[in-house]
C-alpha cells in the first residue's frame, strides 16, 4: 500500500509491505465478518403519475399512483417513498385534504396535507413527501397506491404539470 505525508520539506513516500498489513490492502476484503448485520436494497420499483384529479368526496378515492413490488423473502422490508403535488380547496370552511398509503386492501399511513382554514377559500402550490417502512410478510407481488379524499371543499391533486412518485424499495433483513 502506498503512503504520502504531505508536510514540505518533510515529505514522505513509500509503501507499507504487505505484511504489515492485516487483509495485504483493502482492496482485498471482499465481504464483512458474519457477525456484522448489514441491509441492502435489493430492488427499486418507480411509478410516477401526472393525471390532473379534483374531487369532493369525503371518502378515499384512488389516485393514479401505484407500484407493485414481490420481495423476495417474507422477512425483508419495504420503504415507499411517496412525492406528490396537492394543489387546493374551493370552499371557505375547509377541513383539509387527506392523502393515505394503501398495500393491497391495508390501509398503512393517513397524512394530513394541511389543517382546517375557515378563512381560506383557495390553497396552492403545496407539494407533499412522506416516507414508510413496511414489512409486508410475503413474497407475493404487492401493490402500493395513493388515495385521497376532501375534508370540505374540491381538492386538486397534480394540477398544473405536477408530477406525483412513487419509489419501492426492497430492503433485505
Amino acid at each position: 500500500m502506498a503512503i504520502t505525508r504531505l508536510g514540505g520539506a518533510n515529505a514522505i513516500t513509500g509503501t507499507i509491505p504487505q505484511g504489515n498489513i492485516a487483509n495485504a490492502s483493502l482492496g482485498a476484503v471482499t465481504a464483512l465478518p458474519a457477525s456484522i448485520t448489514t441491509g441492502k436494497v435489493l430492488q427499486v420499483v418507480t411509478a410516477t403519475d401526472n393525471t390532473p384529479l379534483s374531487s369532493s368526496s369525503t371518502s378515499y378515492i384512488d389516485t393514479g399512483l401505484s407500484a407493485s413490488i414481490t420481495p423476495s423473502s417474507s422477512s425483508n422490508k419495504v420503504l415507499v417513498i411517496v412525492t406528490t403535488g396537492v394543489h387546493g380547496v374551493d370552499a371557505a370552511t375547509s377541513q383539509g385534504m387527506y392523502l393515505k398509503l394503501v398495500r393491497d386492501s391495508t390501509d398503512l399511513i393517513q397524512q394530513n396535507s394541511w389543517g382546517s382554514h375557515p378563512t381560506i377559500t383557495y390553497i396552492y402550490g403545496q407539494g407533499h413527501c412522506f416516507n414508510y417502512l413496511d414489512s409486508p410478510s410475503s413474497t407475493s407481488s404487492t401493490t402500493y397506491k395513493l388515495q385521497y379524499k376532501s375534508g370540505d371543499g374540491t381538492n386538486h391533486v397534480l394540477e398544473n404539470g405536477s408530477t406525483a412518485v412513487m419509489t419501492l424499495l426492497e430492503v433485505s433483513a
